[in-house]
């Protein structure tokens, strides 16, 4: 009974994505594969004799995927208000920690319209996200094709020099967010967010410098 109402509900949200939402077709057979194996996971894994149980790993990885979600709409706005549909459905997979599945959904979003910056940032942060925190190549390229797209965009400067610096590349880090403080206009909602942070890894970056972690 439980696996049939998880079919259930797998085919009720595919559902609300592709006819509610209207998802483009190019973009189904990504969230339907992405549903099918969270129904295809649950199905191995479970312990059908056994009461469900939270993890403290999986509310983690559904933290930190909400968190990037909304980190991302305080610079590039709610995808719910700019009626990018393929964001909208990208966003709910990465709030479930499906970082690899959001991103794929996203190729259609940049297949359709290249030029789609939101979505190429949104495709670079998921790609961070899958790999753990480091800055593959592709999710760098996807940073720089979402800088080309919109060059006054702030969020490819800081995502990814926020990628660089959890990563240990401090300096270069540091260097994007200077950037992005520099060209930033004076009032900007993100500028003394960004400002604040800058001068803390400024700190952090002197500490080090001076051994004072390492006490």
């Amino acid at each position: 009974m439980t696996g049939l109402m998880v079919l259930m509900l797998a085919a009720a949200v595919f559902g609300v994505i592709a006819f509610l939402l209207k998802a483009p077709r190019g973009g189904w057979e990504a969230v339907g594969a992405a549903l099918m194996l969270g129904a295809a996971g649950f199905a191995w894994q479970a312990n059908w004799s056994q009461p469900g149980a939270p993890k403290a790993a999986a509310a983690t990885v559904k933290a930190s995927g909400a968190a990037l979600v909304e980190a991302r709409k305080q610079i590039a706005g709610d995808p719910l208000q700019t009626g990018n549909r393929w964001s909208i459905i990208a966003d709910g997979l990465a709030r479930n920690g499906n970082f690899a599945d959001a991103a794929d959904v996203l190729q259609g979003a940049v297949q359709q319209d290249p030029r789609n910056a939101d979505a190429w940032l949104a495709m670079g942060n998921y790609l961070v996200a899958h790999s753990e925190g480091v800055l593959t190549p592709a999710a760098r390229y996807a940073y720089t094709r979402a800088a080309a797209a919109d060059p006054t965009h702030p969020g490819p400067l800081f995502f990814e020099g926020l990628a660089l610096a959890t990563s240990g590349q401090l300096e270069e880090g540091r260097a994007m967010w200077a950037r992005l403080l520099a060209r930033s206009p004076a009032d900007a909602p993100w500028r003394d967010d960004l400002a604040q942070r800058l001068a803390r890894l400024d700190a952090f970056i002197a500490a080090r410098d001076a051994g004072q972690l390492n006490r």
